[in-house]
Formats: C-alpha cells, structure tokens, sequence
C-alpha cells in the first residue's frame, strides 16, 4: 500500500508542487502541462498484460525505454519544450522509485 501512495504521490503531487513553485505567472497552464506527462502510460495499451503490478515500466515500454528518457531529457534543453521535458521525466522518476520500492518488496 505504501508503494502504491509513493508512486501515485509522485505522479500527482510533484508536478503540482513544481508546477506553482516553479510557474508563478502561469501556474494552472503548467500544472496541466505537468500532470499531461502521465500520457506516456499509453504504451502500456501494447503490454501483456496492459497492468503488471509487478513490473517495472523502465526499460519494458518503449516510452520508458532508455531512449525515450534520452529525449525527454533534451527536451530540457530549449525553453519551449523545457516542461514537456520535466513533465515526462517527473513520471519516469515516479516510475523508477517504483522500480526501486518492487524490487525492495516495499
């Protein structure tokens, strides 16, 4: 149960907290844009299972994979794609705690 909270926490309350401390003038649009990065969970529609509550999403999806996570990380670098960029790596972030917290048996 605790994972679950963690993780969820994570997709949820991070891009609201980065969204109003980072986005003062424009905090509603970024939070928005922020919690928009749980679409990547899409290419869990092609898995078989679509939902393994044992498995760990980094590296098995291919908007996890590590190629994937390499762009989101250049889209930090111009400001136009800057919160796409944070968007999507705040839910590779919530995913790979819970690789972690799995692998803990947490």
């Amino acid at each position: 149960m605790l994972r679950f909270i963690i993780h969820y926490g994570i997709h949820f309350l991070v891009p609201i907290f980065v969204g109003y401390l980072c986005y003062p003038n424009k905090r509603f649009l970024a939070i928005v844009i922020l919690l928009s990065g749980l679409v990547i969970d899409i290419d869990h529609l092609w898995a078989n299972p679509v939902f393994d509550p044992n498995r760990c999403s980094i590296g098995f999806h291919f908007l996890h994979s590590y190629l994937a996570i390499a762009i989101y990380t250049l889209l930090l670098a111009h400001t136009k794609t800057r919160i796409f960029g944070w968007a999507f790596l705040i839910h590779i972030l919530a995913d790979f705690i819970d690789c972690v917290l799995l692998r803990l048996q947490f």
